[in-house]
């Protein structure tokens, strides 16, 4: 039988509960950082890819019609060969965005360790509050 020193009484243990709900929420909003940074960290290579890939483009867009167009000028009007290069070079930026955007779309931002222990705890507070 425990004496009245060891008893504890309804509002101890009402304190220690929402403590305890305090701290699980705080560990899981770090849990959430965490795998946020992770994403974000994976996410940041096919970001770039995207980047590079459509700075090349306009890049090799203006020297390739450049130098095309003083070759084709010799045997086409230069409206004409600039726009047989403009529809060439636009396939391929189109080609290289479209890479780089299906690298984003594979990665899933939803912080799924985070969604899981969350639905732990929302059972372990109701077999608590039971």
């Amino acid at each position: 039988m425990a004496t009245p020193q060891t008893q504890r009484t309804v509002a101890d243990v009402l304190q220690d509960i929402v403590a305890n709900i305090q701290q699980i929420i705080r560990d899981e909003f770090r849990l959430a950082q965490v795998e946020l940074k992770e994403k974000g960290a994976r996410a940041s290579r096919p970001a770039s890819m995207l980047a590079i890939g459509a700075s090349l483009g306009l890049y090799a867009l203006g020297f390739t019609l450049l130098a095309a167009m003083f070759a084709l000028s010799i045997v086409m009007p230069h409206w004409l060969a600039a726009l047989l290069l403009a529809l060439f070079l636009g396939v391929s930026a189109v080609a290289l965005v479209s890479a780089g955007l299906g690298a984003l779309k594979r990665i899933d931002p939803v912080p799924g360790k985070t969604v899981q222990t969350v639905k732990e705890n929302v059972q372990w507070v109701k077999e608590q509050t039971k």
